[in-house]
């Protein structure tokens, strides 16, 4: 479409916001037309729009204005599913008298997300099956135990479903259940050699993505497409991706590595039936190697390979190398469904010998340690010490790159995320630029429709004891009781670990007459449905609580953080990133720790004013936010609350805001 016969920008996101049921705002509006521009130019830019911004319509009118194809990567399934179950399909009917076109979209996800017919009328290919190498799950399970009833739900639902995707199916079945009804991406037969690759449900999602204008997907099948070179999205000018704040994360996850006792075994068993003895039998050796080796393992990192784990590596290397081309020049008639079963074999020893054969060549852009599982036992990790290289290099050549999040300005601006995304601003050496110029870029924050100032408060407890290593906190402890007994409950707990959690939550039940719910005690939606629905209930957990509850109104009045929530100390990748970035001559510290810490806490922060009525407070339990240098930052990066650290007066707002909340029967 030419400039010429472009609708304004204006007039377009002005229908589209009239058609969601939306209300124009400045920063939307900004947005919107940084992103055109950006577009436009083919450069990158990186927006910071709090909530309530309604940053989906910022990016997707002038995504759909633009006429070419755009892809949409976001980290959560709840925002995926928003933007295709209603913000695009309003949208789009909205523009389409202005545009004079339809736009289609369509959704993209991993393989392992749609049900694999395959895998339903064939059977599972499994180490301790029958001859054949199959197993028929629908006939091993019993019909009234809770797999047989999930499978039997399956079955009914493949013939009813238009997509196959795992999310359409309401309500849902266990992990457990649908791993006997899919397949990942090295376990795929292939279109062209399955008998049902004509009906196949994740082909046919690959086919409309083709088709449409609007592709959106998930960052970790971004990171595939863009690192791994193996092409899973369809070519496109435009990338958006959504919750930026969480890509370096998603990436790290695609282009790290693992290696089990377990997982080993299982490759063993898989491969065993379908090469010859010699080779099987090498495979074996090297596994129960690696497993003798494995038992002795201590956690932590392992700048230099020892001897004895290089050696091992090797033989697990070699004799993978010869088993994967054993299962490429043999054949086995009497093996029903041979494709099936070799697949599962070849994926499984691929994965051994990628991993194996990277750790033993010891790049200096790798990190590789050991870690222990109380459960699981120990296992062998490897991950990038960087994914900024990866990222400037895969994901910002050949076409406009739009980030935004509600929290990209860390300290007061764009730098630290611009980095961690191979984002760097050009060196004062190299103000022209050249092949080795990091790619131009634009920050720009578009504010927030909330008045942070008048809604909310930040206090810090700076009367409290620092944190110790020894978790022991007694005045931290009183001092939380202290404020939710004020709030009337209302509160949230974002604690920096598990065990901080619930010893919070197990001192505050024997002390408190009101609900305190506990991450992990219940599903996390069914905690944060019981945690909206009751103004006395608390909620206290750990990681995902501070970046996932999304709860408006009277329930959340007092968000509460224990601690700064730095990596822990021992924490391999960490501590080699810092490491890292003091060698280059930089300030580790500021750069990987607080900056984690700094991302985290903005985020906690952001669950505590979610509309435009809300009231409450951000109370902060760990003095150093006050007294130490780095506090600054840590202020800086979270919302503009007014700031205090007076207990008394904090307290009486709690009251008071309580007391307000009651008055209007929550």
């Amino acid at each position: 479409m030419t400039e010429s016969s472009s609708p304004p920008l204006a007039d377009l996101l002005h229908a589209a916001v009239t058609a969601v049921g939306g209300t124009e705002r400045p920063g939307q509006t900004a947005m919107a037309q940084a992103v055109a521009e950006a577009i436009d130019d083919g450069s990158h830019l990186l927006v910071q729009a709090g909530t309530g911004t309604g940053k989906s319509l910022g990016y997707l009118v002038p995504a759909l204005a633009h006429g070419e194809r755009v892809v949409v990567a976001t980290a959560t399934l709840a925002l995926q599913r928003q933007l295709v179950e209603r913000d695009l399909p309003r949208t789009v009917e909205a523009l389409h008298p202005l545009l004079r076109r339809r736009p289609e979209f369509a959704m993209l996800k991993g393989r392992s997300n749609y049900l694999c017919l395959h895998r339903l009328h064939e059977g599972v290919p499994q180490e301790d099956a029958d001859e054949s190498g199959l197993f028929d799950p629908f006939e091993a399970a019993a019909p009234t135990s809770r797999l047989g009833k999930d499978l039997l739900r399956l079955r009914d639902w493949s013939d009813e479903t238009e997509t196959g995707d795992r999310d359409d199916l309401t309500p849902g079945v266990s992990d457990r259940a649908w791993s006997q009804v899919s397949v990942t991406s090295r376990e795929c037969l292939g279109a062209s050699k399955c008998a049902y690759g004509a009906e196949c449900f994740a082909e046919a999602a690959r086919e409309r993505a083709k088709l449409a204008e609007v592709v959106v997907t998930n960052h970790a099948l971004l990171a595939i497409d863009a690192i791994e070179g193996a092409p899973v999205l369809p070519s496109h000018e435009v990338l958006i991706v959504d919750e930026a704040h969480e890509l370096v994360s998603r990436v790290t996850g695609v282009a790290s590595g693992e290696l089990t006792p377990g997982q080993v075994n299982r490759a063993v068993r898989r491969a065993a039936k379908l090469v010859n003895e010699q080779a099987a039998d090498a495979l074996q050796t090297a596994s129960e190697g690696f497993e003798r080796l494995m038992e002795l393992a201590l956690p932590g990192r392992l700048e230099k390979i020892p001897e004895d784990l290089g050696h091992v590596l090797m033989a697990l290397r070699d004799a993978a190398r010869t088993v994967i081309s054993a299962l490429g020049a043999t054949r086995d008639a009497s093996v029903k469904d041979e494709d099936a079963v070799r697949k599962q074999a070849l994926g499984s020893v691929e994965n051994i010998h990628q991993v194996a054969e990277r750790i033993v060549e010891g790049s200096e852009y790798d990190v590789v340690w050991y870690e222990r599982h109380d459960r699981f036992g120990a296992s062998l990790r490897v991950a990038p010490l960087s994914v900024s290289g990866l990222l400037r290099e895969k994901l910002f050549e050949d076409r406009s790159v739009v980030l935004t999040s509600a929290t990209l300005k860390l300290g007061g601006d764009f730098n630290g995320v611009a980095a961690s995304l191979g984002l760097a601003p050009e060196s004062p050496q190299d103000p022209e630029g050249g092949e080795d110029a990091a790619p131009r870029w634009q920050g720009l924050d578009v504010g927030s429709p909330f008045d942070y100032s008048k809604q909310g408060i930040l206090y810090v407890a700076k009367h409290l004891a620092q944190p110790g290593r020894d978790g022991s906190r007694a005045d931290m402890l009183d001092e939380l009781a202290e404020l939710v007994e004020a709030a009337g409950g209302r509160t949230l707990g974002l604690f920096s670990s598990m065990r901080a959690a619930q010893t919070a939550a197990e001192e505050l039940r024997g002390r408190l007459d009101m609900p305190i719910l506990l991450q992990g005690e219940e599903t996390l939606g069914e905690l944060i449905r019981a945690f909206a629905a009751d103004a006395r209930t608390c909620l206290f957990g750990t990681l995902s609580l501070w970046q996932g509850v999304d709860v408006p109104g009277p329930s959340c009045q007092l968000v509460v953080m224990d601690r700064v929530p730095f990596p822990r100390p021992d924490d391999p990748l960490m501590s080699a990133r810092q490491k890292a970035v003091e060698e280059a001559g930089g300030n580790g510290f500021m750069a990987v720790a607080a900056t984690h810490a700094a991302l985290l806490m903005a985020q906690g922060a952001g669950r505590l004013v979610r509309a435009s009525g809300d009231r409450g407070i951000v109370a902060v339990l760990d003095p150093r936010v006050e007294r130490a240098r780095y506090g600054s930052f840590l202020r800086k990066s979270m919302p503009d609350f007014w700031y205090t650290t007076d207990r008394n007066q904090v307290r009486r707002s709690l009251a008071a805001i309580d007391a307000a909340a009651k008055a209007q029967g929550a």
